[in-house]
């Protein structure tokens, strides 16, 4: 569907994860691609954030540290995720594509999938990485390649679930709804450990 170029999605997510780990990370494009990759670089910074939580060394003071900044980050990735959703379906009614209502939903956004394809492009580098490793055992460096075909599979396999989607909604056989998910977790109204207090 030419108002969403996917193929453009997926060579952004995979170049910035790419660019990210040499320069300081930014987002360079406008509009729709603008936001792909400015929810992208949340997922980028929330992998990263999940490696410091992780590291035996840090103590409790560090931790609580890096779990507010996931917590913030995570936040800003569902917000954004529901963004994406909203400028699709701007773009639908732009182009005159209304979707059939009476079709069958699709269960996970676009949004939701586009989300999915980039944690999915992080994996993919990071595995990579794992097979340029020098000190290792090369039974570790043979099956992070194993890995890293598999998660490319993956990957392609979901990009085409996508293109599938786009290509149903136009011919009116499937739907997608927005879904808000109301995250209260961050929400001073809602968090009983915010409010109590």
């Amino acid at each position: 569907m030419a108002i969403v170029e996917l193929d453009l999605v997926k060579t952004i997510q995979s170049d910035c994860v790419e660019n990210w780990h040499h320069v300081t990370p930014e987002v360079t494009q406008i509009g729709f691609l603008g936001l792909i990759e400015k929810q992208h670089l949340q997922n980028y910074l929330l992998w990263h954030e999940e490696d410091k939580a992780r590291d035996p060394k840090a103590d409790d003071s560090q931790i609580a540290i890096v779990k507010r900044n996931i917590d913030q980050l995570n936040q800003k990735r569902n917000d954004l995720i529901e963004v994406i959703d909203s400028r699709i379906y701007e773009l639908l009614v732009e182009n005159k594509i209304l979707m059939e209502q009476r079709s069958p939903m699709n269960s996970e956004t676009p949004g939701n999938m586009i989300d999915r394809c980039s944690i999915m492009s992080l994996k993919i580098y990071h595995m990579a990485e794992q097979t340029r490793r020098q000190n290792v055992v090369e039974e570790h460096i043979e099956q992070a390649k194993q890995k890293v075909l598999r998660l490319t599979k993956q990957r392609n396999d979901l990009f085409t679930c996508l293109f599938d989607l786009f290509e149903d909604i136009e011919k009116g056989k499937r739907h997608f709804k927005i879904y808000h998910q109301f995250k209260m977790y961050n929400d001073p109204a809602l968090n009983p450990e915010i409010y109590k207090k």
